[in-house]
């Protein structure tokens, strides 16, 4: 069904979303009270008051409502050896308890609707990373103080998250699926004010962006509610002395929030590191400030700006964070606390397993500490319906999240690894993708495109060049490989181990990549003053790994994420740099001289956002 034709059969509710009365199977699947079970005798039609209702009404309420919120803030650190110490409010207030009544209507009916790369640490980088962090704990606790919030408001959270929740995207209906069942959000710390600003994890991590921030909602949400607390100083502005007292100061402070969704992270400079800055280009003065960023060319805080990354899906993570600064899911959720959230103390043992359960754990990193979460516990998250290509589980398709959270039992660290570090011994295939073999011969045109681009994904070869992490490492200046080099985790798409490296998406001045926008992002100089690298200069618009590790053969490098959900959470990469799909590819296809035609370029970013 196109999104013509869908529309088409609609009633007008808002200009951009219309709720659809119609009788819209789930393939294979039926919208039932807890969530999307297994067809049994025969397949059960979703109504209006089912998938018509779910598949529609998010971003109404999103315009209505400009509710929700944003960053991560999870869990402090109790036990931790870290712990550093107008005119359209009323309206707001009324939409959002009409937006709390629909949620908790739905969930009574038990309808399923909602309002709506990857570097790791080795485990010798851990004290490094550590004290990484405890500096950005310590900065961001000691801007709170120097630049006090302005305003401070509620995170609005429903009462419910039902077992699946389906919400609109560019392209078409995301939905996530929780196989415990649905979530009461006054049980669980995730939706929690553990901190003094009024951020939740919500905040930061709603289901419309694939439990992630995309710059659309962000954008919308400054325009709705400019105190919604997504907007705060600490790490939502450019920097925390940002002037904010008027309406045309606070747009300009969260320009790269509303902008690109991107979010500052300050972490320190440390002695041991074997280089220094020698310059930044920062159009916001926040590296160049010695009270907020850097004090000498070898001390103070740097400030870089990534993309939140989503709170699902989380099962299949080799690393946790762009940097992989965070040795588990705990401590993560205590140190999101004590920053995002601007915490006066951590969160209890229990309130931090309370979040890792909702989002689920990281069994294959860190088996010992998700040994008390439960199994099957957490988020998967993947696309539902597509505009053009209908649903994506129709005739034998595996798209959806019910599929992909059967696929995680099996994943374990190393799987599918391309360079040996499989610990079953078993070869690299490159075919990482088998979610759309069932569209190959589909007579609906986008369909067939689907199954085109995974093909793409999985079999065009690719000369890898110049990739630190990868190529300096093997010794080997070309490399004979395919998306799932970098990609081989089946059905997920990120890297099985951690593996940091630097592709070029951070690079500045002469090597920006002309296909990214980089504009708006300070430009750091590098120099090495240590170490194999010495006198090598770098411009990068984010120094990555090298803030922890203290290497310069760090610098740039971060990890690739979980591919599912991509639609939802424009724009991509750490930075945001990339504002579609289309441009991711576009990236690829220039930065590896893969010689992709036009026709393999629109079929790879339609596989893409079916992910």
């Amino acid at each position: 069904m196109s999104r013509e034709e869908f529309f088409s059969k609609c009633e007008p509710s808002h200009p951009d979303r219309r709720i659809a009365a119609l009788n819209l199977p789930i393939e294979g699947r039926t919208l039932v009270g807890g969530g999307l079970g297994p067809k049994e005798d025969s397949m059960r039609p979703a109504t209006l008051f089912g998938a018509g209702l779910l598949l529609a009404i998010s971003m109404p309420l999103r315009v209505f409502a400009g509710v929700a919120a944003t960053l991560r803030v999870v869990a402090g650190r109790a036990g931790s050896s870290r712990n550093t110490t107008g005119a359209l409010i009323p309206l707001m207030v009324g939409v959002q308890a009409w937006r709390t009544w629909l949620l908790a209507t739905s969930a009574a009916l038990g309808l399923q609707l909602f309002l709506a790369p990857y570097p790791a640490r080795a485990d010798g980088d851990d004290a490094l990373a550590a004290a990484a962090v405890d500096g950005e704990v310590a900065h961001k606790q000691h801007m709170r103080l120097l630049f006090p919030e302005p305003t401070v408001g509620t995170q609005p959270t429903p009462p419910v998250i039902p077992q699946t929740v389906i919400t609109s995207d560019p392209s078409g209906f995301l939905a996530s699926f929780q196989p415990k069942g649905s979530t009461l959000t006054a049980n669980n710390a995730f939706f929690q004010n553990l901190g003094t600003n009024g951020r939740t994890c919500f905040t930061c991590h709603e289901p419309q962006d694939g439990w992630g921030l995309s710059a659309r909602d962000a954008k919308l949400r400054f325009a709705l509610n400019p105190s919604d607390p997504l907007f705060r100083l600490v790490d939502g502005a450019t920097c925390p002395s940002d002037n904010v007292s008027t309406p045309a100061a606070a747009s300009a402070a969260y320009a790269l929030l509303r902008n690109k969704g991107l979010i500052r992270i300050g972490l320190p400079m440390q002695s041991s590191m074997q280089f220094e800055v020698q310059s930044v280009a920062d159009p916001y003065g926040c590296n160049t400030s010695p009270i907020t960023g850097l004090t000498d060319p070898q001390s103070g805080t740097v400030s870089v700006y990534r993309r939140p990354l989503p709170t699902t899906n989380l099962g299949f993570l080799s690393t946790i964070m762009w940097d992989g600064r965070e040795s588990d899911l705990f401590q993560q959720a205590i140190d999101a606390t004590l920053t995002h959230a601007q915490g006066n103390a951590s969160p209890t043992p229990e309130q931090q397993q309370q979040i890792v359960t909702f989002e689920g754990c990281t069994t294959a990193d860190t088996p010992s500490q998700c040994a008390s979460t439960p199994a099957g516990a957490g988020l998967f998250t993947a696309q539902l319906f597509d505009f053009q290509a209908g649903y994506l589980s129709a005739n034998g398709a595996m798209g959806g999240p019910v599929a992909l959270s059967t696929d995680v039992s099996s994943f374990f660290i190393g799987i599918n690894d391309p360079l040996g570090l499989n610990p079953t011994g078993n070869p690299f295939s490159p075919t990482i993708f088998n979610l759309y073999n069932a569209f190959a011969d589909s007579p609906v045109a986008a369909q067939a495109a689907i199954a085109r681009g995974e093909q793409v994904f999985n079999s065009v070869p690719i000369n890898i060049t110049g990739v630190a992490g990868l190529n300096d490492v093997l010794n080997q200046p070309s490399i004979a490989g395919f998306c799932g080099t970098c990609h081989d985790t089946p059905n997920s798409g990120n890297h099985s181990v951690k593996a940091p490296l630097n592709i070029g998406v951070a690079d500045a001045g002469a090597l920006s990549p002309p296909a990214l926008d980089v504009s708006g992002l300070p430009v750091f100089t590098v120099k090495c003053i240590a170490g194999p690298l010495a006198g090598q200069i770098f411009q990068v618009t984010d120094i990555g790994r090298a803030m922890f590790s203290g290497n310069c053969a760090d610098i740039g490098k971060l990890k690739g994420p979980v591919l599912r959900g991509l639609a939802a959470r424009a724009p991509y990469f750490h930075n945001g740099s990339a504002s579609t799909l289309q441009a991711v590819v576009e990236f690829y296809d220039q930065r590896f001289g893969i010689g992709l035609t036009p026709q393999q370029k629109s079929d790879l970013a339609a596989f893409l956002n079916a992910l």
